[in-house]
Order: C-alpha cells, then sequence, then structure tokens
C-alpha cells in the first residue's frame, strides 16, 4: 500500500492540480529547516486505485530518506558514481505523508534540517531521486546520468551578513520552452495551482525584493504566492532578497 501510495504521489505533480509550500526556518547560525509540501488533497475526490484496497484510507507515516538509501543500497551500488552522489546528498531527508479519505486530506512533505542553507540547494532533487528507488519506477535509475529533463528548474539559497538570496533558474532554457509548449492545452486546468513560500528569519526583515509580499505582525515572517503555472513559466518572480536588521 505505501509503495502504490509514493508512486500515485509521484505522478500526481503532472496530472492533477496541487499546492505547493516552501517553507523554511532560518536560525542566527545560519542552520535551520527547508520543507516543500504539496497538497494533493483534490487528489482524494477522484478515488482511483486507493479506493480498491480499502473503504477507508488512513496513513500518517514519515520515511527516512537515510535507512531507505540503505535498504536499497545493492541496487545503488549498481548506478552511476554521479547518481549515487545525487542519492547520498539525500540521506538527511525525511518524507511524510498524510491521507485521509474521510477528511479528504492528501499531504506530502519533503523536508530535511541543515547546517548551512547551501545544503538545500538539492530539495528539489528530491522528489525525483526517491522516485528511482520504487519499485516499478527502477527504469528512472537506468537514465544516463545527465538526463535532467525532469529537473528544469533550479533554486540556489544563500545566508550572508543578514541578506537572505532565494534565486530560482532554468537549467536547460531548449528542455524548458520544449515543456512549456507542451502544456499549453492544460494551462485552463492547472491555473488552480499555487506556490507558496513562508519564510520565517531570526530577526525582523526591514527590506524585500518583493513588494506584495505579505508579513506577520513581528516581521520576521515573509509570505509569498503566485500561480504555479506562472512560477514554472518564469522563475524569476520568485527570486527573493531579504535584509534582516542589525
Amino acid at each position: 500500500m505505501l509503495q502504490k501510495v509514493i508512486f500515485i504521489l509521484l505522478i500526481a505533480i503532472t496530472a492533477i492540480s496541487c499546492q505547493f509550500t516552501e517553507t523554511l526556518y532560518l536560525n542566527e547560525d545560519g542552520s535551520g529547516t527547508m520543507s516543500i509540501e504539496m497538497d494533493l488533497s483534490e487528489m482524494m475526490g477522484f478515488g482511483g486505485d486507493m479506493k480498491s484496497d480499502s473503504t477507508t484510507v488512513k496513513m500518517d507515516t514519515i520515511i527516512s530518506m537515510k535507512d531507505l538509501l540503505e535498504e536499497k543500497k545493492d541496487s545503488i551500488s549498481r548506478l552511476s558514481e554521479t547518481d549515487q552522489n545525487r542519492l547520498k546528498k539525500m540521506e538527511n531527508y525525511n518524507i511524510r505523508m498524510i491521507m485521509d479519505s474521510e477528511t479528504g486530506t492528501m499531504l506530502f512533505n519533503l523536508y530535511s534540517d541543515f547546517e548551512s542553507i547551501e545544503e538545500i540547494n538539492d530539495i528539489f532533487r528530491g522528489l525525483e531521486q526517491t522516485s528511482s528507488l520504487m519499485p516499478g519506477l527502477n527504469a528512472n535509475m537506468g537514465k544516463g546520468e545527465n538526463d535532467d529533463s525532469k529537473d528544469l528548474i533550479g533554486v540556489s539559497y544563500s545566508f550572508n551578513n543578514r541578506i537572505f538570496i532565494r534565486d530560482a533558474y532554468i537549467k536547460d532554457k531548449e528542455l524548458h520552452k520544449q515543456e512549456v509548449d507542451s502544456i499549453k492545452g492544460s494551462e485552463a486546468f492547472m491555473s488552480t495551482m499555487r506556490y507558496r513560500l513562508k519564510y520565517t528569519f531570526p530577526r525582523k526583515i526591514i527590506k524585500s525584493s518583493i513588494e506584495n509580499a505579505k508579513f506577520s505582525l513581528d516581521g520576521k515572517t515573509i509570505e509569498v504566492e503566485i500561480g504555479f503555472l506562472e512560477y514554472f513559466k518564469n522563475p524569476d518572480l520568485l527570486d527573493l532578497e531579504v535584509e534582516l536588521e542589525n
């Protein structure tokens, strides 16, 4: 059952409307926690194969990537050195899955603690790397080490001298354009998808590069939300530079 749920989550990103929330808690010393949550609750309304297993589905589980990598170490050893290194970077990540067919809830959360914010620059590789370890999806493991067709948008983070920067960029402009063109027929359906940033800092924010952002009462949390389709077409829309008080 767990493997089936993971498989459904992996294909759901492109198959059905969902909401993404990127949450960051940054400490004074540059350490913190980052998570990428996908709210796939609309999928519960479609039923699908899950209902054939049971009339009621309830799940709240956490998967340790470190444990999963250990379990799959024999398969991983047959991968290229590049792919092995990519998976090694994911060992500090955890995946939490929450499902409840009665309330229509379906949440997927990839998260990790970090000592330095640069450690999370690979977090968006997490879902794809996880898929390569799942039964029935092992075809992904045979791809060439330079095959980044699904990994079109990268994000880098930095925090120095009270300045935080989030910089999103397109990794392959030609492949990105092909993907944008391929989803034109689905734009109306995808228009409900949203992408949200919610970042909390150790000090009050005194300056932000995004003018229409929302701030918490204490001034330490910033929230920005745009349409996922807008973000996918132009990742620069969520580029963010924040300056904290002394």
